[in-house]
């Protein structure tokens, strides 16, 4: 995967043409949250709109992405990549194959919220 920043078929677009999924409202978004499962809610700048941002725990080669969408929250619209069901533990959010930007910390049982830098 290439993360994001110049990622062919970053954007609104998606990638080869796959199907973008349109904005999700207020309460579209179900996530299960238990003593060993959080989540993660990565707030992104709208010109990330479309973008797959990736993320790894801590110590794993393996990541997981999601897709930047607009979220209409509150009579605004903000843009967030939405991360259910992570293990509780720290994880490396990677702007490309090899560039880390940020480390948050998950905790099981509860949602966490992060900003992308320079946000």
């Amino acid at each position: 995967m290439s993360g994001v920043g110049g990622a062919p078929g970053a954007g609104p677009s998606g990638r080869g043409g796959e199907h973008v999924p349109g904005p999700s409202g207020s309460g579209t978004v179900v996530l299960e949250l238990g003593p060993g499962t959080g989540a993660l809610v990565l707030h992104a700048p709208a010109k990330l709109d479309g973008a797959e941002i990736e993320i790894s725990m801590s110590g794993s080669t393996s990541r997981v992405h999601s897709m930047v969408r607009p979220r209409h929250v509150g009579g605004g619209t903000q843009y967030a990549a939405v991360y259910p069901g992570l293990p509780p533990g720290d994880y490396t959010i990677w702007r490309h194959d090899c560039t880390p930007v940020a480390t948050v910390h998950v905790t099981g049982g509860t949602v966490t919220a992060a900003a992308w830098p320079g946000q």
